[in-house]
């Protein structure tokens, strides 16, 4: 899933603060026009007029560009792949453990972080949502391999939707000052359960 880092490549960059804002404005226009699945690094790259290593010398990877657009932690996209090591043992609490220890690190509230230059609010929350589909929600069903593994996986975010509001918008106790372990204790199991628990269906 993860754009990997190409090898060097000759060619004179720009370089320093001006390039990597280039290369941000650039991707921004991009990821408005054509999406998160629609947008490409080389066509970032394109628009910018760099390499396009360079954009993967700035960002690392097409999740770390968008990240970055959105205002997202550097850490974050690093921590999603973390969540995906080793399958589906332990999984319910990597994804507890990765959302809330990230989120606590941050001085901003999740609606914030959606916000950018000129991009309205809807455009924003469409965007994130369709980097959380492909990134979280198609990952986790991909890893089922279930009938009903979208289901499952729409549950987990859910429950993670759930947490993040509570803690961080809402406030909502104890949840807003419990600690990440406590957090782990409670909705680890639960996201287990959602993804590999007993279901009847509809």
């Amino acid at each position: 899933m993860t754009e990997a880092t190409p090898p060097g490549r000759p060619g004179r960059w720009r370089s320093g603060a001006e390039s990597k804002q280039r290369i941000l404005d650039a991707a921004r226009t991009q990821f408005l026009l054509h999406g998160y699945a629609g947008t490409t690094v080389r066509a970032v790259a394109a628009e910018a007029g760099v390499d396009p290593a360079m954009v993967f010398y700035f960002f690392g990877s097409k999740q770390g560009l968008f990240g970055a657009a959105v205002n997202l932690s550097a850490a974050v996209p690093p921590a999603i792949e973390s969540i995906f090591t080793g399958g589906l043992d332990g999984i319910g609490e990597r994804i507890v453990r990765t959302l809330v220890s990230n989120l606590d690190k941050s001085d901003r509230t999740p609606t914030a972080m959606l916000a950018w230059p000129a991009a309205p609010p809807n455009e924003s929350g469409s965007l994130l949502r369709e980097f959380i589909d492909r990134e979280i929600t198609t990952r986790l069903a991909d890893l089922l391999d279930t009938p009903d593994a979208k289901v499952r996986a729409g549950m987990v975010n859910a429950q993670i939707l759930g947490l993040t509001v509570a803690r961080y918008n809402v406030r909502l106790e104890p949840i807003a000052s419990a600690t990440v372990d406590d957090l782990v204790a409670w909705f680890a199991p639960i996201i287990e359960q959602c993804l590999t628990g007993s279901a009847t269906p509809p």
